[in-house]
Parts: C-alpha cells; structure tokens; sequence
C-alpha cells in the first residue's frame, strides 16, 4: 500500500497514524510543504494521486481561508483531493485536512463560535469506526458539510467526523502522541501557551493528558485507521 502524507507545516506530522500503516507495511511519501510556522508559502509539486492507494492530508496552524498564508498551494491541494475522488483513491482528512476534504467537495470552512484545544471525548454513530476518544483537539474553525457527506461523530462545538463515499474527514487529530503535542507547543513557543491559557488550559495540563492518553490513542487510532481501510477497500 502506497500512502501520500502531506504535511503542511513543520508541526503536522504523521506519528501515531503514520506508525500505525507504517506496521502494517504501508510505503509512506511524504509530501513536506511550508517549513516555517510564520510562512506558510510552498510552490513545490503535489505527486499525482494515481500512483497512491491513499492520501493523508494532515493538519496546518493556518485557517483554509487565510489567503495570504495558503494562497501558494491550497488550490492546487483542494484540486489533488478531487481528483483522487474522481479516480476512487480515499482520502483521509485530519484536522486542516478534514476542511479541505470538505471544502474541495462543496462545504465549507468557517470560524467556530468556540475554539478547542485540548482533549476531550467525541458522540459517535458508530463507535467501531469512529471511537469516542478522548482524542486531542486543537482548531478554531469548523466544517459545513459537502453535500452528499454523512456525519458520523460531533460534540457540542462542531461536527466531528464525516464520510464522503471513499474519504473520511476527521476534525480531531488522531496521530498525535505526547512527542508531538510537545513539539508544538515548543514550536509554537509563547503565543502557543497563550491560546492554551485563553482556551481555559495550559502546556503543563495538555502535555500530562497527552501522556496519559497515549496508549489508549494509539490502540483508538489503530481501530480507526483499520475499519477505514475495510471501508475503502484496502484490507
């Protein structure tokens, strides 16, 4: 199984979904975009879908809509999600990625009454495909589903998970680990630590429950990533 990873800033790594389709032999390309969180500009080249099963887009600290930080490449991506629609190779959204899987579909992105940050639990249709977490959130826009999509997880501040005939947009970030939460909070540096303090949280709080969920997420990732590649036809 040929995957695509496309990382869109320093931050957003593969790690625990990655791990996980890594163990189960997957080759895993991943396409490294902005390499600066101030500077979200990339004209590098996108792979062509058709030499993947499966493309992952992950997350970003940028909005879908912060045209003066995406501008350079989000069309281009939004074009790559279509055309793997079109040529049935499933997409999985994280976070960013989720509104982009929307967006490239006809839903929208849109700032969120409430911003998330930290870990908390999801209400899920089905938990065998969509566990309810506690899973990391950390976003402060929210989708409006494409049509067609059929949700299958949200709280009470926004929609959670949706399916689009072979691609699943998640708004929760299933990859991360204690690694990575801590990785961006140090990349991030002061004005990471100010929005956890503002969102009623803190770095010391997040990076604890990040350990203590650890080995429950990696399991929880581990059914997710499985049942979506039963779904799609992968398994």
């Amino acid at each position: 199984m040929r995957v695509m990873f496309l990382q869109h800033d320093p931050g957003s790594r593969p790690a625990l979904v990655g791990e996980h389709l890594a163990a189960r032999g997957a080759e895993l390309t991943i396409v490294r975009m902005s390499q600066d969180l101030t500077d979200g500009t990339w004209h590098g080249q996108f792979p062509d879908p058709d030499g993947f099963d499966l493309v992952v887009s992950l997350g970003a600290i940028w909005s879908l809509y912060d045209r003066a930080q995406v501008g350079s490449w989000i069309d281009r991506e939004l074009d790559l999600l279509r055309r793997a629609d079109e040529h049935d190779i499933p997409v999985l959204g994280i976070c960013f990625g989720a509104q982009a899987l929307a967006a490239a579909h006809g839903g929208q992105v849109v700032p969120s009454e409430q911003a998330e940050l930290g870990w908390s639990s999801v209400a899920s249709d089905d938990p065998d495909r969509i566990p309810p977490g506690p899973w990391m959130q950390w976003h402060s826009d929210r989708v409006v589903l494409p049509p067609g999509s059929e949700e299958l997880a949200r709280n009470e501040v926004c929609s959670q998970a949706f399916v689009l005939r072979r691609n699943l947009g998640v708004q929760f970030h299933p990859e991360v680990d204690a690694a990575t939460v801590r990785a961006w909070i140090e990349l991030g540096g002061p004005p990471a630590e100010a929005i956890l303090e503002a969102a009623g949280t803190g770095a010391a709080e997040v990076l604890a429950d990040s350990a203590r969920h650890e080995d429950r997420a990696r399991a929880d990732v581990g059914r997710l990533v499985d049942r979506f590649l039963v779904d799609v036809g992968l398994e």
